[in-house]
């Protein structure tokens, strides 16, 4: 259920071919797109004449910016990035993109994803007199290219031999001496993809950052792949690759926008899919199917599609109230749900209806919006679920519960029907899920719903959950 998850974090990179061309307006119009990914805080670092000047804040893209920041914000390349936080406190210290000047390096960094040994990182780079403005695992990423660098002076080497350390997932846009680098780790965990036209070189999370740009899509970057962009030209060095890759599996149900391409596959035909499957699975006979929107729209529209059961919209979506999972007690949590979604009774009342969503996570905002359409008048409730029984906590960048919040853990589907208050529930199957996407299972993360982690975790955190 999409109140019970924490999105994750938007970047971007652009390079213009004109060195005249201030490329801020165009990261600001990228970071818009992409602001989804993140709604905690938003920052944009260009480079003029070996410079790095950068603006961060907290709040949206269009609170952090105005016109008067943007043009002053002069330089032909740069990056941008949005946050939710994962690793590290929602504070202005924490905001990105990170800028470190040390001695002859200048870099500037944004970085999506979750480093699950960062704090085991932190202390040995403060052995070394390190010392940090944050508390994310990002700016430990900065500090490893540092140390690395200050041995040879060899960039490539540096970010080599720092993502060789790391343990977790990162998609990283990187302005280091002038040069913009886009990084992706050899799993291939998160997003990130390349976009050209005539004027611009970008990299983005999203393919959709492209569409606002008018840039073509060309490719995903590749897993393990470092871009370098420089004086208009792209060359491409490569981390040591595994015979596999992790694509995260909740990019696709999600966090990602429906109109995007990610890991070179649409994401609104993935969604489709699983309403097929869905149907599929649980035939059930209903008067309407409705979705919790909006990701959960395409995949309730495959269903209705496959079965002939007509679609409606039984729930209306507030987009101007907040994130209810910030609330502090479940009261407030449910007053917040009720701010956010609204029932149209006349599409409810005598019906039975099956309602569809991407998934469930602590079950919260689930039973109370089951207990809405209730009392809309509903005559039965069937709840399908897009993603499989989320059984063990995500390390690599959505913080979605511990262990012990998570509603599947230790309970049959009977269990979890009668507390979220439904006739019945359905979670597509794994073998659906996978098919639905159209990757092997062995090239996506399924931690969240198998406990197999594609990379080593930690004890200490494990210990955690």
């Amino acid at each position: 259920m999409q109140n019970d998850l924490q999105d994750k974090c938007g970047i971007v990179g652009v390079y213009s071919y004109d060195e005249s061309l201030d490329v801020a307006s165009w990261i600001y119009s990228g970071l818009y797109t992409l602001q989804h990914r993140g709604q905690e805080s938003a920052g944009i670092s260009v480079l003029k004449d070996g410079r790095i000047n950068t603006h961060v804040g907290m709040g949206l893209v269009s609170d952090v910016f105005n016109n008067d920041l943007l043009d002053i914000l002069n330089g032909n390349v740069g990056i941008g990035h949005v946050r939710y936080s994962t690793t590290g406190d929602s504070s202005y210290e924490n905001c990105s993109p990170f800028v470190e000047h040390k001695e002859d390096i200048i870099i500037s960094m944004g970085h999506n994803g979750d480093i699950v040994n960062s704090e085991i990182l932190r202390e040995e780079l403060k052995a070394s007199n390190h010392e940090f403005k944050s508390t994310t695992d990002s700016e430990v990423i900065c500090h490893l290219i540092i140390d690395e660098y200050n041995k040879d002076h060899d960039v490539i080497r540096s970010i080599k031999s720092a993502c060789s350390r790391l343990i977790g997932s990162y998609s990283l846009v990187i302005l280091i001496n002038g040069v913009l680098y886009a990084v992706r780790d050899p799993l291939g965990m998160k997003p990130l993809a390349l976009g050209t036209n005539n004027d611009f070189i970008v990299v983005a999370s999203e393919s959709v950052a492209f569409d606002s740009l008018d840039i073509d899509y060309v490719r995903s970057i590749e897993p393990g792949e470092i871009l370098a962009i420089d004086n208009g030209e792209m060359t491409s060095y490569y981390l040591p690759r595994e015979e596999h890759t992790a694509n995260c599996m909740f990019e696709y149900l999600y966090f990602a926008r429906p109109d995007s391409i990610i890991f070179d596959k649409k994401v609104y035909d993935v969604r489709l899919n699983v309403g097929k499957k869905l149907a599929e699975e649980y035939p059930i006979d209903a008067d309407v199917v409705i979705a919790v929107p909006d990701s959960a729209i395409p995949a309730t529209l495959g269903y209705s599609r496959a079965t002939g059961i007509p679609y409606a919209e039984g729930l209306i979506k507030n987009r101007y109230v907040g994130r209810t999972f910030i609330m502090p007690t479940q009261k407030d949590r449910d007053l917040a749900v009720k701010l956010k979604m609204n029932t149209i009774e006349s599409v409810l009342k005598d019906k039975r209806v099956i309602v569809i969503d991407d998934s469930v996570v602590r079950g919260t905002t689930s039973t109370t919006i089951i207990k809405m359409i209730r009392e809309a008048g509903a005559k039965e409730v069937h709840l399908l679920v897009g993603c499989p029984e989320i059984i063990s906590p995500c390390y690599y960048g959505i913080a979605m519960a511990t262990k012990e919040e998570l509603l599947a853990v230790d309970r049959t589907n009977e269990e979890i029907r009668d507390i979220i208050g439904v006739d019945s529930i359905g979670y597509i199957s794994i073998e659906g899920l996978v098919e639905s996407i159209g990757t092997p299972a062995e090239d996506l993360c399924l931690g969240c719903i198998t406990g197999d982690y594609p990379t080593v975790i930690p004890p200490e955190l494990e210990d955690k959950e």
